[in-house]
């Protein structure tokens, strides 16, 4: 770097040499130590900025392990940070290092401020990507935080709820609370607005034991989206990854967000509700080569970002893209490898939490361009003595077709499991294999039985995040992503929904009522199928975006939670409460192990019998019959297959639950045997059958069209 160069960037000063590890800004009453991992600079310096955004720089002179250090007396908590690295700019070899960029720090624990969208943040000129940029980025970026870490969790413990009594609900921060009127203002859509007991208590009662929040490490808007007025309200744009995101913080971007994120878990915990991270590992939010130089491009570019393979070997600068946001994080790489691992055991033991969901697993499972079962990320967690006892959900897919790994992830982990999704919503639509139904019901065994997994490693969902709402599924026949800015051109045109009759919002009470009579089916299907199952926030209510299905940019009233009692559907939501509830209180609805289809016992009833709407067991032909729309599903509570804690012989109620996602009502005949002669209807979507309704074998039941009944035996077995 030439000296006028130099003089322009600021002054030196001392700074003892500190150590190379922990990475990032280590706080304590005598200094803060700050190392950062750059493997090909030549020089590094640190960046602190005061409250007039002044810059005054210390070199790091000290190197060992490709990582730069120091440490420096009288930082306080709170101090604003970055880096500026000097070093090779060689973008064919993958070297883009550039000393007018401020690098956020990887290990940042909390960061201020955000991006702004002009181009100082890019690395090369937009006129001419080959030239590099050497305009200062950091009027329009933002800063990593000095954080004391210290926090009083009291008696806090892991949870650790086991899967078949876990119940998720997928919700986003500041949706969630954003409208809430009995949440303060200044609280709503943050993490303190989502720890307030009217939120918690609202959880509780529904019955999930846990949230799934969607993106909450610090993410930034692709410079794309913030020239369109939009911002990427999702989140799934991360870039620190031990930092929680400032914008859900209700107390400031000093550190203070951290605290809040812990009081948050603290209160969730204390009313028994686990929390868990939709985490983005697979790419960050620098993009393709041509994108913003925020952090990992001008610290280690070559190796933090994942390149095609050349033929003949050499080295291709050509970013290999498989989550289709124009760079894939190499796991690959021992640093990135790393961090991941250390930001996810950072949000365990400092946070709190209680697991994650993997955005797009299948692109850290590869090694080159292949899928790869025994890839250095799936060994690193399965044997890692923090991470392999957390929850670990996959989404089983990336962007690519060869991606797609339902069924086949090993242990520990469990799945998004989308062919449960579809089969469900085929089949209150009128269009499912009644096999396919009958499959999905019983916890997929298909995907799971034959490698030693159960029906809990399948994450059953109707909705999530990304697609139609339950309501909008059964408003819609089409998409509508008009407000997106994308002509309608985003968003899957798979969505296997049906308006009813009418596309969109009605005023025809007939429409209304059928509509939310097949929310209701959806949603008490899906409450008790074997499984986990994952209800989408406002689904148990009848939330709607107005039939957008990638609502990913809509930070406003399509996708934030009504509250309002006045257009709920809140007969949907006594029917989901309820059902859950049946399902937490007996345990014949949420065994661990497979259904066998014959006695516990001897002389038993079977576990698990399939009948058909004639009275008899469903026969093979049944099974192949495209128009049968009726199914009936009993399961024995005694004895159960599995044993108590001390061994002993567990009994339940017998359950018998019926289906009918036909156009006509159907009469029921119920077969002449000991195992079901007399029961109570316990849950329906079918008005003329209400719970307390008594069933008996001498007696038809006679049920309307697309409606659940469930009935539950008088008394358990002794």
């Amino acid at each position: 770097m030439s000296p006028e160069i130099w003089t322009r960037m600021g002054e030196t000063a001392a700074i003892w040499p500190g150590r190379n590890w922990p990475l990032g800004a280590t706080w304590s009453e005598e200094s803060t130590n700050f190392a950062v991992y750059a493997p090909n600079a030549t020089r590094v310096w640190l960046c602190l900025f005061d409250e007039n955004n002044s810059e005054t720089r210390h070199e790091l002179t000290e190197h060992s392990q490709s990582i730069w250090h120091g440490a420096l007396p009288g930082i306080r908590p709170g101090q604003r940070y970055g880096y500026r690295v000097d070093g090779p700019w060689d973008p064919a070899q993958g070297l883009r290092h550039n000393p007018q960029k401020l690098l956020l720090d990887p290990y940042g624990l909390a960061t201020s401020g955000t991006i702004i969208a002009e181009q100082p943040i890019f690395g090369v000129r937009e006129d001419d990507p080959a030239v590099r940029d050497d305009t200062d980025s950091a009027a329009y970026t933002a800063r990593s935080v000095v954080v004391d870490p210290s926090f009083d969790w009291g008696d806090d413990e892991p949870m650790k709820t086991r899967w078949r009594d876990t119940v998720i609900y997928e919700l986003h921060v500041k949706g969630f609370t954003k409208l809430h009127d009995r949440i303060p203002e200044h609280l709503r859509g943050t993490y303190a607005g989502l720890a307030e007991p009217a939120v918690v208590e609202y959880l509780r009662d529904l019955g999930v034991t846990a949230v799934e929040l969607l993106p909450v490490q610090q993410f930034f808007s692709e410079p794309g989206l913030l020239e369109r007025g939009l911002v990427n309200y999702w989140g799934y744009n991360t870039l620190s990854y031990f930092a929680p995101d400032a914008a859900y913080s209700s107390s400031g971007d000093r550190g203070e967000q951290v605290d809040e994120f812990k009081r948050m878990v603290k209160a969730l915990h204390g009313a028994g509700i686990e929390v868990i991270l939709d985490v983005v590992y697979n790419h960050t939010a620098e993009a393709g080569p041509h994108g913003p130089t925020l952090s990992f491009r001008g610290l280690d570019d070559r190796g933090f970002y994942k390149r095609l393979i050349p033929e003949n070997g050499g080295f291709d600068d050509t970013y290999w893209d498989v989550t289709g946001c124009g760079n894939t994080v190499n796991t690959g790489d021992p640093y990135a490898l790393r961090l991941i691992l250390d930001s996810l055991r950072y949000w365990v033991t400092e946070m709190h939490v209680d697991g994650f969901r993997f955005d797009l697993t299948s692109a850290l499972t590869r090694t080159g361009y292949d899928i790869d079962f025994a890839c250095a990320f799936l060994i690193a967690v399965d044997q890692d003595p923090v991470l392999r006892h957390v929850k670990l959900i996959a989404e089983p897919w990336d962007a690519s077709m060869d991606g797609y790994l339902v069924g086949r992830l090993p242990q520990p982990w469990v799945e998004w499991n989308d062919k449960y999704r579809d089969t469900i919503r085929d089949f209150w639509r009128g269009h499912a294999q009644i096999k396919d139904v009958a499959t999905r019901l019983a916890g997929s065994s298909d995907l799971y039985a034959d490698d030693g997994r159960s029906a809990y490693n399948s994450v059953n969902f109707i909705t999530a995040h990304d697609g139609f709402t339950v309501r909008d599924l059964v408003s819609y026949d089409h998409k509508h992503n008009e407000a997106n800015g994308e002509d309608n051109r985003d968003g899957t045109d798979n969505n296997r929904s049906w308006n009813h009759g009418v596309e969109g919002e009605t005023d025809d009470a007939e429409i209304v009522a059928l509509r939310r009579r097949q929310a209701a089916n959806l949603m008490m299907t899906l409450c008790l199928s074997n499984g986990v199952p994952m209800i989408t926030a406002g689904d148990e209510r009848g939330r709607t975006q107005r039939g957008n299905n990638n609502a990913y940019c809509q930070d406003n009233e399509i996708s934030w939670m009504d509250w309002r009692p006045d257009d709920a559907w809140l007969d949907v939501y006594e029917l989901t409460k309820a059902a859950l509830r049946l399902r937490r209180e007996h345990l014949a609805l949420r065994q661990r192990h497979w259904f066998e289809g014959s006695p516990t016992i001897k002389g038993g009833p079977a576990d698990l019998v399939w009948l058909h709407p004639e009275g008899r067991r469903m026969r093979t032909a049944d099974w192949a019959d495209g128009g049968l729309r009726t199914i009936g599903m009993f399961l024995s509570g005694g004895p159960l297959r599995e044993p108590g804690p001390h061994g002993e012989q567990l009994v339940d109620h017998s359950f018998l639950f019926w289906f009918n996602a036909g156009e006509t009502e159907v009469t029921i005949t119920f077969p002449e045997n000991e195992w079901i002669s007399m029961g109570d209807v316990v849950l329906s979507t079918d008005e003329a059958v209400p719970p307390g309704t008594r069933v008996t074998v001498e007696a038809p039941l006679v049920m309307a069209p697309r409606t659940v009944v469930v009935m539950q035996s008088l008394q358990a077995p002794l």
